[in-house]
């Protein structure tokens, strides 16, 4: 990947600021497979930011020690089964959640599926979140991340996922 990575800095406008205690080191991905379809979780939340069902890109916190790229290895395989080439990295995004008092900082990857077996999700994944799988067309992304941002939760998920989905199309498509 020669295009040049993406550092893009968003804040939240939906929670009043009071303070950040504490920053997040997260690695996510846009997971695609060779005919161009795009791998999402699918979360239905009912917490403190509301309730809803949304998209977002697979990713989680990176463990103390572990490189950004061996952290999207582990979540995606634990979140979609996949296991997946890392064809290159797209860019950081720095957001905050202001109700939860935390600064993220979002190293995103691109990801090519290689294979899928089984998802190892812990139990509040499964029965909090409910994740789940989301198999769509890049067109079919950009809706529904469209369409999530009328809610507060949505907003701020599709305010730092947008713009990556958009590099990854450029990419790509």
């Amino acid at each position: 990947m020669n295009e040049q990575e993406l550092y893009l800095e968003f804040t939240d406008t939906r929670w009043p600021f009071e303070y950040t205690d504490h920053d997040r080191s997260i690695a996510r991905a846009i997971v695609y497979d060779k005919d161009r379809l795009f791998y999402f979780v699918r979360v239905r939340r009912w917490d403190d930011f509301g309730h809803g069902i949304f998209l977002e890109t697979s990713g989680g916190g990176i463990d103390p020690g572990e490189t950004p790229e061996a952290a999207v290895r582990r979540e995606l395989k634990e979140e979609l089964g996949a296991e997946v080439e890392i064809t290159g990295k797209i860019g950081v995004v720095s957001d905050y959640y202001n109700l939860i008092h935390r600064h993220n900082i979002n190293h995103y990857f691109l990801c090519k599926v290689l294979t899928f077996g089984d998802r190892s999700l812990t139990h509040q994944e499964l029965t909090d979140i409910c994740l789940n799988t989301a198999k769509l067309s890049y067109e079919e992304a950009i809706s529904e991340y469209e369409k999530q941002r009328s809610t507060p939760w949505g907003d701020l998920v599709s305010q730092r996922e947008l713009p990556i989905l958009k590099r990854a199309g450029e990419i790509l498509l």
